[in-house]
């Protein structure tokens, strides 16, 4: 497997997004068929692996943790803070997301526990889930100094901030990375300015949900319907009036990899790859054929010339709907 660079920190060019393991993506699979998932992925060459302590809440973590722990030394966790979770008895396992916080007394004690529950005494890539709009990124960027300088974490970035934030942050402690939505069916961070940011100030981009939801991956036409407990069904791009537009993308991708004579999942991360040398996907999935797929992406090869159809017919299709529903838009950074 091949690497990259996000900033100073070397990764395999496409690494594992955990989330899908707890929640959002059901069916889930029991913990011991997770673990044995996540040791054969860093068998195969992937050395980078997403989680958060807001997945699941918690479980996402703990499953990492005790995943990892025997191949500590040769993988690199990426983890998030951000969210205050509160209890409630009548929420699933007690415990839910109730707002941001980036305070400080906040991210010194969610540091202490996503450590505790992966098992480590440092996280490799540590983001602000969430940009808190209580919390100057400044504040934000002094309390990671420190963490940075007790060694409890080793780099920081951001997830889902606009292009002005990761400037004002990047200038009090320089960023690793950045981790936003980005694939050939959401391409916003190619016209807000966060990806030409990121290749002025040499910050790595961390792409999650590159196959679309997995909409990208083949499995779906135009007649799929998704139920009601899938995450996919709360988001506007996947209404059955915008889907019926959007499909023609699914389409579109199935014939390119009909010609390359790969799969659709290789066509769509390859792309990713073609993009930027700093850039890294972190595709989620539960099977180790996917991984073996998702991996043999880099060996597909488009000329210039294909790359430049591509995008021309991205264009064209012109897809419809938002990616997130009102309440979870309302999240998204884009100063």
């Amino acid at each position: 497997m091949k690497f990259r660079k996000l900033r100073n920190l070397e990764v395999s060019s496409i690494g594992l997004g955990c989330m899908g393991f707890s929640q959002s993506y059901p069916p889930f699979i029991p913990n011991e068929d997770a673990i044995d998932v996540i040791r054969k992925a860093v068998e195969l060459g992937v050395t980078f692996f997403d989680t958060a302590e807001v997945y699941g809440p918690f479980k996402n973590e703990e499953l990492i943790g005790e995943a990892l722990k025997p191949l500590r030394d040769e993988v690199v966790i990426a983890t998030k803070f951000g969210f205050e979770i509160g209890s409630n008895d009548d929420y699933k396992d007690g415990f839910r997301p109730i707002g941001l916080s980036s305070k400080k007394e906040h991210i010194k004690k969610a540091v202490e526990g996503s450590l505790r529950r992966l098992q480590t005494d440092h996280i490799d890539l540590y983001y602000q889930h969430r940009v808190d709009p209580d919390t100057p990124i400044e504040d934000v960027a002094e309390t990671i100094s420190e963490l940075i300088k007790e060694g409890k974490i080793l780099a920081w970035g951001l997830s889902e901030a606009g292009a002005n934030t990761i400037r004002r942050a990047n200038a009090v402690c320089p960023l690793t990375a950045v981790q936003s939505e980005y694939s050939m069916w959401w391409r916003e961070v190619e016209i807000n300015g966060v990806l030409d940011t990121l290749e002025e100030l040499g910050i790595g981009f961390v792409p999650f949900s590159p196959l679309g939801k997995a909409v990208l991956t083949g499995r779906f036409n135009k007649d799929t319907k998704f139920e009601n407990n899938d995450f996919r069904s709360t988001i506007p791009r996947f209404s059955s009036e915008n889907w019926k537009h959007n499909v023609k993308l699914v389409d579109y991708v199935n014939e390119l990899a009909n010609k390359k004579n790969c799969t659709p999942a290789q066509i769509a991360l390859s792309w990713l790859l073609h993009q930027k040398p700093f850039i890294v996907p972190i595709p989620g999935t539960k099977k180790v054929s996917r991984i073996q797929e998702n991996i043999s992406s880099e060996n597909i090869i488009f000329t210039p010339e294909e790359l430049s159809d591509i995008r021309n017919h991205l264009d064209s299709i012109k897809l419809t709907g938002n990616r997130y529903n009102e309440s979870q838009e309302k999240l998204i950074n884009k100063d």
